[in-house]
């Protein structure tokens, strides 16, 4: 069975497939980021200036041919995205199938193809201040990131983004959920839906 979990950038949509991967037995867990495009021909300068957050940054048949096959109970080969690169490494993930795949990412409700897979699709509400304020703090810590860079992308791309493509995505969701509440109220919610 495939859960989409759909939602802006801070919004929370990692943890929740965290958190219900941690309460279901068997689960495979796909992050939408792992699908970007690959990037080699460019330079490191011109990666960086890409829209990551457009639905054509993303490699969607690979994505919807590694869904299927998990569903279906073969492993996949998944693209493992270096974020300080802007590319994929040379060596994929192999993710094997399991009863539940959940696959997460901003635009997990806005691409039609994975919306007719998925049985379940989840939007994580969260307010766009508190998405900035958390993506300030992961993307300095984690991507190696200025706050400036940060907030220039938010500025360029993530917000805009998110209003022409993430949120009204929402209205494909089953279950809506807050991003800003205790994750175990988001995962007691998704469940009571699911099971």
């Amino acid at each position: 069975m495939l859960i989409a979990i759909g939602g802006c950038s801070g919004a929370g949509k990692t943890v929740l497939a965290r958190a219900i991967e941690a309460r279901l037995s068997g689960c495979s867990v796909l992050a939408l980021d792992s699908y970007y495009h690959a990037q080699e021909g460019l330079t490191l300068e011109d990666r960086a200036l890409q829209n990551y957050d457009h639905p054509d940054s993303l490699d969607w048949p690979l994505l919807e041919l590694h869904v299927r096959s998990l569903l279906t109970g073969s492993p996949a080969h998944v693209p493992v995205y270096l974020f300080d690169q802007h590319t994929r490494a040379v060596e994929p993930q192999i993710v094997e199938p399991q009863q539940f795949v959940l696959v997460e990412g901003i635009l997990a409700l806005h691409h039609a193809g994975l919306r007719d897979l998925a049985r379940v699709r989840i939007f994580v509400e969260t307010a766009q201040q508190e998405c900035l304020r958390r993506r300030l703090e992961r993307d300095i810590r984690e991507r190696g990131r200025t706050q400036e860079s940060v907030i220039e992308q938010y500025r360029a791309s993530v917000h805009p983004m998110a209003l022409e493509y993430v949120l009204p995505s929402k209205a494909h969701a089953h279950v809506i959920v807050s991003g800003e509440r205790p994750i175990e109220h988001a995962v007691d919610e998704v469940l009571s839906y699911l099971l």
